[in-house]
């Protein structure tokens, strides 16, 4: 007769990321019949919940930062997966989290390939997450010889730790600072937020002192959580953490513990999804009206099958002008960005969906699901199949 596993997760539910994270667990679960899981309802700062004193179970999954948990794990030796992200420094045990850096390239890329030359990126003080998240954000963007400002709140710490709840205060408490700072940002820029709660506090200082939204400030928050980013006035654009792989992967290290496996690396990190494009930054930071049409009409487009011919039938540009000007702006040609938008939808579909190749390369413009193979394979230098199969590890 097979043994069968006692489970403790101990994951915030409070969070979109720790409700992702779970709902990862809950997919691999699915496959393991000899699991028996208890969850009790925890606040990402929570300390060991009173059961785990006594708890006799095999495995845990965990993101709070209490250290009194890492301890009583420690001298119990019980196999345990640690989730935290709030820290710099390697932990002891087998850790998986979100790539900080990776996000933060992501935004800005996202930024330079929409044409903004202006940026700004609002973090939280001494939060190793938001710090990391900031860091390649403006690294990315000095490679190419651009500036960041950089604002941060002290909010996020002081709220988390101070045990005198009188010496908390809110994000709305620091709006004039945020504001001030806003304003005084260059326009049109293209501001990076470190999650989306950041995100509705930037969108709110600008509605309050009238501006325009994505028009001179174009922001982007992190964790894609639907109901924030829908609540934002207009609704905000986030960065896709692959936060429910990271919790799949996550219930298969603690299956290899408990079975008197080792796993390595200890240190797993995963890179974001996609950016979830809304209307805090649809936008182009292009001064010329004639090339901003032209990519506005081919992103909108591209994984339609669309020609080159097709842009210049709506543009009315001929095809040496928009060549000329797509080469200066993104450095690269109208057909290659074609490509990049169907790529990346693509990845999106490989990562997010079941569907096979040939339906993908369907609904992502490619006539033969043989020609996207090739260009998948000279872009990325693997297989589309090799792709998903990376994710799901």
């Amino acid at each position: 007769m097979r043994r069968r596993y006692s489970v403790a997760l101990i994951v915030e539910t409070s969070s979109n990321y720790g409700r992702n994270l779970l709902d990862g667990i809950v997919r691999f679960k699915k496959t393991q019949s000899d699991w028996s899981v208890f969850l009790e309802e925890q606040d990402l700062r929570g300390g060991p919940p009173e059961w785990l004193i006594d708890w006799n179970g095999d495995g845990i999954i965990c993101r709070s930062t209490n250290p009194e948990i890492a301890q009583m794990v420690r001298s119990r030796k019980i196999p345990f997966v640690d989730l935290n992200d709030r820290r710099n420094e390697k932990s002891e045990f087998v850790s998986l989290r979100s790539d900080d850096h990776a996000i933060g390239r992501l935004g800005a890329r996202h930024f330079m390939e929409r044409g903004f030359r202006n940026f700004g990126f609002f973090g939280f003080a001494q939060e190793a997450w938001s710090q990391r998240r900031e860091e390649a954000f403006v690294e990315e963007l000095e490679q190419q010889r651009h500036e960041c400002s950089v604002l941060k709140s002290k909010w996020h710490t002081l709220s988390a730790r101070a045990p005198d709840s009188r010496r908390k205060f809110s994000l709305a408490s620091d709006r004039k600072r945020t504001t001030n700072w806003l304003k005084g940002l260059p326009k049109p820029a293209g501001v990076m937020v470190s999650n989306d709660i950041a995100g509705k506090h930037i969108l709110d200082c600008c509605l309050v002192s009238e501006m325009a939204v994505p028009e001179q400030v174009a922001v982007l928050g992190v964790d894609n959580n639907e109901l924030i980013c829908n609540l934002c006035e207009p609704p905000l654009s986030s960065v896709m953490p692959n936060s429910e792989q990271i919790g799949f992967s996550a219930a298969q290290c603690l299956a290899k513990l408990m079975a008197g496996e080792k796993v390595s690396p200890l240190l797993q990190c995963f890179n974001p999804l996609d950016v979830k494009l809304r209307q805090s930054s649809s936008v182009y930071a292009i001064e010329d009206p004639d090339l901003a049409n032209a990519l506005s009409f081919l992103r909108i487009n591209a994984c339609f099958g669309i020609s080159v011919k097709q842009i210049l039938e709506h543009t009315m540009l001929s095809r040496s002008s928009l060549e000329r000007r797509m080469r200066k702006f993104l450095g690269h040609s109208p057909q290659q960005e074609i490509r990049n938008c169907q790529l990346k939808q693509v990845r999106t579909l490989l990562a997010k969906t079941d569907m096979s190749i040939e339906q993908i390369a369907i609904n992502c413009g490619f006539e033969h699901p043989e020609y996207l193979h090739v260009v998948f394979k000279r872009e990325l230098n693997m297989t589309p199949g090799d792709y998903r199969k990376a994710l799901s590890k």
